[in-house]
């Protein structure tokens, strides 16, 4: 079997409670203005240079406080998150008002500026970072709400546990990584849809009744920060008019590859169930793609794979064989992020992560990385097991501590990345490099696979299974919560709307209809999590943009040159491809994502034309596939109805 993740499992940080900031020195002389007194900015000169010299002593003398704050609220989510107790709860609860109530107070004071008049371009772009107070803007009553319900939402989520297929007494299965296990491994179609019906029914159904009052939280607090309604409100960090519609018109970029993709998929898995499970021209069941959301289909490689006699570039046996750990998986990344030159992780990482799940205590599994807000102490969180998926989720993390790093020295107010979905696309770049069979072999992971075009595919064919399969999956899931938030879709809608866009995007139904009653959205960490999940969309885009040309840089590419495709390109070792990326790291949200971008790629704009050139190969092959096989293209409507209403 040959899977390359889900990246889009990972996130940085649970919620704005958590924010990428570490403590930056002062290299200022000017004058300090107290933050910590209780009044906003007063008797401001009338000379607008004046003004600007006492909003930057202003922001130099809050720095000092803002990290220390940040830390004591991310200590007490850490705590929270690694150890789920009432008690761990409650004092994350408490940390978290506490720094709402820092942040907001620390607000007041910056809008009584008139940053908007700022010649200074850099200080204006702090000011207004900082004038977004984001769910902090909430009444301390409602925020106090606001937080509990995510909370609560969190919780429950991460501590559901599903009852057995053949022992339905004993209720003892938890998302990971036991239902995940079974997802990716069993073949019968009975016991897949039971994991995928009772998983819904133990997280997403149980918080189906806090979900509208979580939106209409959300939308005040947009509504307080300027914004018309939650939709305007998480689209802000990406500083364009025109987002919703550019994301569009990258999905129709990559449609025909996906659409291409399904058709094999649905060949291959109607051979594995048979007609009467899967039809020739419908959609597919979203239960026997391998993973519980369907989000990626890596794990039904194993029966689909187009040449199985071709050796796998799943790599997990052979990790197991040559009695890899955890510990080395973790190691293994590092090195390679030193390869290009970035720096090694520090020495609270190592002391502080938690890189397996404890068998003493509950603990939120999804895998994260955390800034603790003073320039030295990141650390991840995740339920790592011995097998080539979490060799590449742990890329992906690392990726983000990386990036926490590079702009560690950045103002505050620029400790974050380009955009939402930059902070993704680092780890997975460099997982484009780790992943193929050039560099497996490198670190003694393959062997005796010469490269040629059937292994190629393979490959391809396994990358796309994650990554291509999951784009549309990215774009649907905010979709279907910009609708919620912008009024369009009401409660009793939700879950029907839900399917809606599932079968659209997707080309998916469930395995049985499902009711209006049910909240499938919310089995997805993300939706009780309150976190965006389009930056996983834009990260699917710029890691194949900035991948080509990092490749080009390192002279592992040449468009000209059929012998050097995109897809055999690794970066290891290569000071140049990885200073030029690390330069972009370092600029923090310092400027607008189009010229963080264009540093690395000479673009400003978001373009498929990379990932698309990358599957090149692949798309042709499954075109003659398909073609000779006859396979319809698309999925036409079921009989039977994807959602009704009760």
């Amino acid at each position: 079997m040959g899977k390359i993740i889900y990246f889009v499992l990972f996130t940085v940080f649970i919620s704005s409670k958590l924010v990428h900031s570490q403590e930056a020195e002062r290299t200022t002389n000017q004058p300090e203005v107290n933050t910590r007194d209780e009044e906003t900015p007063q008797h401001l000169p009338d000379d607008p240079k004046l003004v600007e010299l006492k909003a930057k002593a202003f922001l130099d003398d809050a720095e000092k406080r803002q990290s220390e704050e940040c830390r004591k609220a991310v200590v007490a989510e850490w705590v929270f998150a690694s150890n789920i107790t009432d008690e761990n709860q409650q004092k994350s609860l408490e940390a978290a008002l506490a720094h709402a109530k820092f942040k907001k107070d620390l607000w007041k004071r910056v809008i009584a500026f008139p940053w908007k008049n700022f010649k200074d371009p850099t200080l204006q772009r702090q000011f207004k970072a900082l004038s977004n107070l984001g769910t902090d803007a909430l009444p301390e009553d409602k925020l106090e709400k606001y937080t509990k319900l995510v909370n609560e939402m969190q919780s429950k989520y991460s501590m559901a546990k599903v009852c057995r297929f053949n022992d339905t007494d004993k209720c003892d299965l938890s998302l990971e990584p036991e239902l995940s296990n079974i997802l990716q491994t069993s073949r019968d179609y009975e016991e897949l849809e039971h994991v995928w019906l009772k998983w819904r029914e133990v997280s997403g159904n149980a918080i189906k009744d806090q979900y509208p009052q979580y939106v209409e939280l959300v939308n005040e607090a947009a509504r307080m920060n300027g914004f018309k309604d939650g939709m305007e409100f998480w689209l802000d960090r990406y500083e364009s008019k025109t987002f919703r519609d550019d994301v569009y018109k990258l999905w129709e970029q990559i449609r025909p590859l996906y659409e291409q993709l399904h058709a094999y998929v649905r060949r291959q898995l109607r051979k594995q169930y048979g007609s009467s499970k899967i039809s020739r021209d419908g959609a597919i069941p979203a239960h026997v793609l391998g993973n519980m959301w369907a989000q990626n289909w890596g794990h039904i490689l194993s029966f689909t794979t187009p040449y199985p006699d071709k050796p796998s570039v799943d790599v997990s046996e052979t990790m197991v064989k040559k009695n890899y750990t955890v510990f080395d998986m973790f190691k293994e990344s590092e090195k390679f992020f030193m390869s290009v030159g970035l720096p090694p992780m520090t020495s609270e990482f190592w002391a502080n992560s938690i890189i397996e799940k404890p068998t003493d205590r509950e603990i939120i599994c999804h895998a994260s990385a955390w800034d603790f807000c003073d320039g030295k102490d990141f650390r991840i969180k995740q339920c790592t097991e011995v097998k080539m998926n979490d060799l590449i989720v742990v890329h992906h993390e690392m990726g983000h501590i990386i990036y926490f790093m590079q702009y560690k020295d950045q103002p505050i107010a620029f400790r974050e990345g380009a955009n939402p979905g930059f902070h993704e696309a680092v780890g997975d770049l460099l997982a484009l490099s780790v992943s193929t069979p050039k560099h497996l072999r490198e670190i003694g992971l393959l062997e005796n696979a010469e490269e040629d075009k059937e292994l190629s595919i393979n490959y391809l064919y396994s990358q796309a299974l994650d990554k291509v399969a999951f784009i549309p999956f990215a774009l649907l899931l905010d979709q279907f919560r910009w609708d919620i938030f912008t009024g369009e879709i009401k409660p009793e809608e939700y879950n029907c709307h839900w399917w809606k866009l599932r079968n659209q995007y997707q080309g998916l139904r469930p395995p049985v209809t499902r009711k209006s009653t049910d909240f499938d959205a919310g089995a997805k960490y993300h939706v009780p999590a309150s976190v965006p999940y389009i930056r996983y969309f834009v990260s699917h885009i710029i890691q194949y943009q900035m991948h080509k040309a990092l490749c080009i840089t390192a002279g592992q590419y040449d468009p000209a040159d059929p012998s050097r495709p995109l897809h055999q390109c690794d970066i290891y070792r290569n000071k140049d491809a990885g200073a030029k990326l690390g330069n972009m790291l370092a600029l923090g949200s310092s400027k607008p994502w189009p010229e963080a971008l264009e540093q690395v790629t000479g673009q400003k704009v978001m373009d498929a034309s990379a990932l698309v050139e990358y599957y090149q190969p692949l798309y042709e092959w499954l075109r003659e596939q398909n073609a000779k096989a006859e396979e319809p293209i698309g999925w036409k409507e079921s009989d039977e109805p994807l959602c009704v209403s009760v």
